[in-house]
């Protein structure tokens, strides 16, 4: 059976259609909860620990950690990354 694959375009945002500008957003969404994500469980911090230190609702450290990238912002995501001490910088591509 032949399949029909098709090359992808550097972005899985992309691949599925969103305009370039909603697909750079949504990548660096998805940075920075991944990245979120791992800073929780390589520092071993419970769901409670981690809203202390992020300043949120453990409520909003389980939606994080579960991918519920609809119920964060790219505003808030930088603002939590600003709240663990790392600064978030937009590289231009030419």
């Amino acid at each position: 059976m032949k399949k029909n694959v098709k090359g992808s375009k550097g972005s899985v945002f992309l691949d599925l259609g969103f305009e370039p500008a909603e697909a750079a957003v949504l990548q660096m969404r998805a940075n920075l909860m991944a990245d979120l994500r791992l800073y929780i469980e390589k520092s071993r911090l419970t769901q409670a620990e981690a809203a202390k230190r992020l300043g949120i609702a453990q409520s909003r450290v389980s939606d994080l950690v579960r991918g519920k990238w609809e119920k964060f912002s790219l505003e808030m995501l930088i603002t939590l990354e600003a709240r663990r001490g790392r600064t978030v910088r937009v590289e231009l591509a030419a």
